[in-house]
């Protein structure tokens, strides 16, 4: 049975005796292109040299259950695997010779697809929340902010806490640092600091983040 690689190949050699049979190659000045470029997307394509595909002089193989059987012909390599009715998997091809390893490449590739579908789905995506404050900000707007930054925190965000300088507030810096450790603070062993407070421009941004997540 042919691979999906072999299975193009396969296709592109009838489709070149197609041509010929018609008698057309003479106005088809852009097959050569053509197959160069139908050369250059499979080799794109492919991840992993399997059975046929390996065509090295020498391999050295590693066996289905990962003991070493030496170096050997990519035939009697491939041979070997059939008899096992598995097939030849090129693991280290930059090596001298290259390695390849005989297993059932399906299972592999399902197990593959299995432990990435895990990792995706266990996977937590951390999003960053914004809280703004103000130099003169007051008790009220400073508590609701505060309850904003924890429910951030509880659900597992990190929370950047800015402060917008306008006019003359630029030269109270040290206004803001306190407000910003005030903010921190109140915050309690829920968070830590990640990046603590610092003047950009005219914002200054502090970063805070779950605990749990250092």
């Amino acid at each position: 049975m042919l691979s999906p690689v072999g299975c193009r190949l396969h296709g592109s050699i009838h489709l070149v005796n197609f041509v010929l049979l018609c008698g057309r190659m003479y106005f088809c000045p852009h097959l050569l292109f053509l197959q160069v470029l139908w050369r250059c997307l499979t080799i794109g394509k492919k991840e992993i040299q399997i059975n046929e595909e390996i065509r090295d002089k020498e391999l050295r193989i590693i066996g289905s259950d990962g003991q070493q059987l030496g170096i050997m012909s990519a035939k009697d390599a491939l041979n070997l695997a059939e008899q096992k009715n598995l097939d030849l998997v090129k693991i280290a091809p930059q090596s001298n010779p290259p390695v390849c390893k005989i297993m059932d490449y399906g299972k592999y590739r399902f197990e593959q697809a299995k432990r990435e579908k895990e990792a995706r789905k266990n996977q937590k995506i951390v999003d960053i929340k914004e809280v703004r404050l103000s130099l003169n900000i007051d008790t009220h707007d400073f508590n609701t902010k505060l309850n904003n930054a924890l429910k951030f925190i509880k659900h597992g965000d990190k929370v950047k806490v800015s402060i917008r300088f306008r006019g003359r507030e630029m030269g109270h810096p040290e206004i803001g640092l306190d407000t910003m450790k005030r903010f921190a603070d109140a915050c309690g062993d829920a968070v830590v600091i990640e990046k603590p407070a610092k003047l950009e421009g005219r914002n200054m941004i502090m970063f805070l983040a779950p605990k749990n997540n250092k």
